[in-house]
């Protein structure tokens, strides 16, 4: 067990929240707060989001690329929606369910890719056809 203080949940609830369209409010919280960088809320029933898992769904590049450079965990929901072909793919060979895995609120792999736009059009190309071959 670690001594470190626990974050006040409004606070992370409004990082989280904020990291699905405000950059300048995420800077914001990060320079008073950066151990927010990789905190999770439970919206409910275990529906578990970190801001990385946020600007993911959002297809927010700005916010998924500056959370990265301050630390935030890649997954493989952020690395559809930025266009992270070798990441997706080597997660697909390694695990093949991993098409079907579901992010934050649910939302399926494919479409963390298609809110990638233009940059993820590979990817999303990718989890169409996996599977199929």
């Amino acid at each position: 067990m670690s001594d470190k203080p626990r974050l006040e949940p409004e606070l992370v609830r409004d990082f989280v929240g904020s990291a699905h369209a405000d950059l300048p409010r995420v800077r914001e919280l990060l320079d008073s707060e950066p151990a927010l960088v990789n905190a999770a809320w439970d919206w409910g029933a275990g529906d578990w989001e970190t801001g990385l898992g946020a600007a993911a769904h959002m297809g927010r590049r700005d916010i998924a690329l500056y959370l990265l450079d301050r630390g935030a965990r890649m997954d493989i929901f952020a690395a559809a929606m930025l266009g992270h072909l070798d990441i997706v793919r080597a997660t697909l060979n390694a695990i093949p369910e991993a098409r079907t895995w579901l992010g934050p609120h649910g939302i399926p792999l494919l479409q963390h890719a298609e809110a990638g736009g233009p940059e993820a059009a590979a990817v999303a190309q990718l989890l169409r056809g996996f599977g199929s071959q």
